[in-house]
């Protein structure tokens, strides 16, 4: 074997295995030896230097050579392809057309794939040109990539008329389309081409499977992904130790609310990915089961894996959902010490918003303002944490203060200024944003913008104006602006307007056990029991249950979660006589007395009272004292998945005055933080 063909089959070896050093050592014995003009050791020595991700000696040695061929120019453009750059693959293929060395189908590939990356359609339509003009349109490789392309592109029938048109298909034609059609969100296409595939007697490879299943999740086809699981178990394909495989059926058994197919298949994965681990913990965290999705955390947190941005941001994001403060601070300390961090802006804010969410304001405002850098979604995530604590004022100040630095506000922005600005009752500034708003060329105001100014107005008494901006704006109203109007005709005991948007609103939504609530309430609290009673039975008939009230409170790391009427847990006894006790002493030296109007009124007055201390945000503080003594020295924080209701907020006002105590709710709309007898919502909820 001649000395050249030893040193490029070493090269060969060193570009495989990804070995730098021993590659720039080769690379020093090419140039002793006197091969530095040789064409194919360069060619070599440019693949060697991009697999192993140093594009910068690529382009040196494709610089100093003194001739080129098509592998010279197709090996660089991979390389930079191949290391995400893909703008300067393109514009070396625009250099070589001005040489004198034509492309083979190779280059012309990886054009096309680069095209699709970047998104450039035009580019990708003269690449495909040139190939039609010259053939190369039927080459396997080449009309796949140009599918690749189409797809990528959003120019998906293009795509298909390339596919109809191929004289010769091979399972990578195949999966182009079909995943071309699922990212499409046409997951109905992508099943019956999987079908017609297998008809042909083309053999499905892991991609065809990961993508087929993306598209029974996309199509809503769980029976379709349940019999392509059945498939690949009968035809022993070893899809669990392809994670795509594993990952994507995981993901389809979580979406469609299966988690005990979902857990089997992740037990039995060889390899997880911490995407896979992510998708089940965040689906256990959809199903309120915080027990298995923290032990799958603190599982993942123990194993090799490394969490990645995205991954981060949806741990943290199902912390503060939970409002679990002291997970969330673990989850921030780990964010500091691993090397993205908080430098990824997603994570930053994922920890600003878990922050805010649990009620701990000054840790959310000393972490924005230590922010190296802080995008609209940093502003927005202040802006709406200070609006849902009452902060009108800050909310407004950080709203001014954004633009000030240059960031422009976007609709979420405006909507969470709004939301504050209805919060806090301040009629004058919503209106002087909303005004903004309307006038600014670049944003649309949205029904959610229109439904901000008509909960402002309402819950400021203004229900005909209100109903005027419903009536006369751009826009068609939605059944959420009107359930907003409805809530505060509730509010007001504004039963004649109340009754009007009732019928608006049982018309657009008649199944929604929530409409039928508020209507009962409002008709209730206005004495007229049988149109209440009436409502009730009518849902009843129909079978809607609303949502169970729950309310949660972290206690020394440990979650206790209670229901409404809740009797299951171990120290309940002593809940209801602390509570009794306090409801005595609130009573006595507040004047409180039980809302009974909160508690159903076909039963006794006595039941009415035992129903309501049962409600499960007074169970939660309950606990508390409990477990703390009646003297608590730190700030109690409930959360509750609905609105607190009226005997539950006068109650705990009582409660933080006759106990001297702090005690934070975060309920379905807003924060309440009770203390010295009063609430930060003003009673204003």
């Amino acid at each position: 074997m001649s000395e050249g063909r030893l040193l490029s089959k070493i090269l060969n070896k060193c570009s495989k295995r990804r070995l730098l050093d021993q590659g720039k050592q080769v690379h020093g014995v090419v140039e002793k030896l006197g091969f530095r003009h040789d064409l194919v050791l360069n060619n070599d020595l440019i693949d060697m230097y991009s697999k192993c991700g140093t594009m910068d000696l690529a382009c040196s040695v494709f610089v100093r050579m003194s001739q080129r061929n098509v592998v010279s120019w197709t090996a660089l453009m991979c390389g930079y392809l191949q290391n995400g750059d893909a703008r300067a693959s393109l514009v070396l293929f625009s250099k070589m057309g001005r040489s004198d060395v034509r492309p083979n189908d190779f280059t012309l590939s990886t054009s096309l794939k680069a095209s699709g990356i970047l998104g450039i359609a035009q580019n990708g339509m003269q690449i495909h040109g040139f190939c039609a003009k010259s053939n190369f349109d039927r080459v396997p490789v080449v009309g796949n990539s140009t599918m690749d392309m189409y797809s990528k592109c959003g120019m998906v029938r293009e795509a298909a008329q390339v596919f109809n048109t191929l004289t010769e298909r091979n399972v990578i034609s195949w999966n182009v389309m079909i995943a071309g059609y699922c990212n499409d969100g046409n997951g109905g296409e992508a099943l019956s081409l999987f079908r017609e595939m297998q008809a042909n007697g083309e053999v499905p490879d892991g991609y065809t499977y990961s993508s087929s299943l993306k598209a029974c999740n996309c199509a809503g086809a769980v029976g379709e992904g349940m019999q392509i699981h059945a498939a690949l178990i009968r035809h022993g394909f070893p899809y669990l130790a392809e994670s795509a495989v594993a990952g994507a059926l995981v993901d389809l058994y979580v979406k469609y609310r299966r988690m005990a197919e979902a857990r089997r298949v992740f037990d039995r994965i060889e390899e997880k990915s911490v995407m896979t681990w992510s998708t089940l913990i965040l689906g256990y965290a959809h199903e309120d089961n915080l027990a298995e999705a923290m032990d799958l955390f603190r599982e993942l947190r123990e194993s090799r894996h490394r969490m990645d941005g995205f991954v981060l941001s949806s741990l943290i994001g199902v912390f503060a959902d939970f409002a679990l403060a002291e997970q969330g601070k673990q989850m921030h300390a780990y964010a500091i010490k691993v090397p993205y961090g908080l430098l990824e802006m997603s994570v930053a804010n994922s920890v600003l918003d878990m922050y805010m969410k649990c009620g701990l304001i000054d840790e959310a405002d000393a972490l924005f303002r230590e922010m190296l850098a802080r995008n609209v979604v940093s502003w927005t995530v202040m802006i709406t944490g200070y609006g849902k604590h009452g902060i009108g004022n800050k909310a407004i100040e950080l709203f001014n203060q954004m633009q000030v630095n240059g960031i422009e506000p976007d609709s979420v922005t405006y909507l969470a200024v709004l939301s504050a600005c209805s919060h806090s009752g301040l009629i004058k500034e919503g209106k002087k944003y909303f005004s903004s708003l309307c006038n600014n060329q670049k944003i649309e105001a949205q029904v959610e913008h229109y439904a901000c100014m008509v909960d402002l107005l309402g819950r400021g008494g203004l229900l005909k104006d209100a109903k005027d901006l419903i009536e006369k704006m751009p826009l068609k109203p939605n059944v959420g602006i009107w359930q907003t109007l409805l809530s505060v005709c509730r509010m007001h005991a504004d039963v004649e307007m109340g009754k009007q948007v009732g019928e608006i609103v049982m018309r657009l939504d008649g199944n929604n056990p929530a409409n039928y609530v508020i209507l009962s309430n409002m008709y209730a609290a206005g004495g007229y029991w049988r149109e209440s009673e009436k409502l009730r039975e009518t849902a009843k008939r129909k079978g809607l249950k609303k949502e169970a009230g729950r309310s949660w409170v972290e206690i020394d790391k440990e979650i206790h979660i209670f229901y409404n009427g809740d009797g299951m847990h171990p120290l309940i006894g002593e809940i209801h006589q602390v509570l009794k006790e306090m409801e005595k002493r609130v009573k006595d030296e507040m004047g409180y007395v039980h809302g009974v109007n909160f508690a159903l009124h076909d039963v006794e007055e006595e039941s009415k009272v035992e129903s309501l201390r049962v409600h499960s945000e007074k169970l939660a503080i309950g606990l508390v004292l409990v477990r703390r003594g009646l003297k608590v020295e730190s700030v109690i924080r409930i959360f509750k998945n609905l609105r607190v209701c009226g005997d539950c907020h006068a109650f705990i006002k009582g409660l933080s005055k006759v106990l001297k105590i702090v005690v934070v709710v975060r309920d379905a709309n807003r924060f309440h933080r009770f203390e010295n007898g009063l609430c930060s919502c003003g009673d204003y909820w």
